[in-house]
């Protein structure tokens, strides 16, 4: 099931920050691109040497969030982001929407963390922030319908399976990943988990499950 669509109809604001989180993280990839190893070494978020120096590597919680292993991991993300952000960030606002975003990639990052200690595989992605605008669809929007592209066909499949189907990927994919990924590299599977768990509480903890708030 490749999702390509959701029903806007009852969005309000233009997703401003969607858009330019999109923008920012092409943007970022392209200069990753011409940087190389060197780039990513710096700038992703390698959880021994930010345990080792905290203050020092403290910008890496950022900038690792806008760095991708490549076109298929970007688009995959950005693809998420485009149709679920939108609805997550009108009913958030744009400043709420903003802080909730980096907010989750925050908690993918430690929850990685907390399973890679002893890590020097750099950590890169949006997967996590993006889970955690999944779990606050989950909340907002049970009863949101997704347009997938099945074969040839376009039908309507409830968000709630969608993205059913996706947590339960992740979830089986880091039981048997976990140690993998820690020494080796492969996909932070736990990121994802820990992202979703965050998008999840912090709806809640923004009242974004009952109330429209506006910035």
């Amino acid at each position: 099931m490749l999702p390509i669509g959701d029903d806007n109809s009852s969005r309000r604001t233009v997703p401003l920050v969607a858009y330019a989180l999109i923008v920012l993280n092409v943007l970022f990839f392209l200069v990753e691109m011409s940087g190389g190893d060197a780039f990513i070494m710096k700038w992703a978020f390698v959880p021994s040497r930010f345990l080792a120096d905290p203050i020092g590597d403290f910008p890496t919680l950022f900038t690792s969030m806008f760095m991708h292993a490549g076109w298929l991991h970007l688009g995959g993300n950005m693809l998420y982001l485009w149709i679920f952000g939108d609805n997550v960030e009108d009913r958030f606002g744009h400043a709420k929407f903003t802080i909730f975003y980096l907010l989750c990639g925050f908690g993918a990052t430690f929850a990685q963390l907390a399973f890679s200690l002893g890590s020097n595989v750099p950590n890169l992605g949006a997967s996590g922030a993006i889970a955690g605008v999944l779990g606050a669809y989950v909340l907002m929007f049970p009863q949101g319908r997704v347009r997938v592209l099945q074969g040839q066909q376009v039908i309507q499949v409830p968000a709630l399976i969608v993205i059913g189907f996706w947590i339960v990927l992740q979830l089986f994919s880091s039981i048997g990943s976990i140690a993998n990924t820690a020494d080796t590299g492969g996909v932070a599977y736990m990121a994802h988990v820990g992202g979703f768990v965050s998008g999840f509480v912090l709806t809640f903890l923004f009242g974004g499950n009952t109330n429209r708030l506006t910035s």
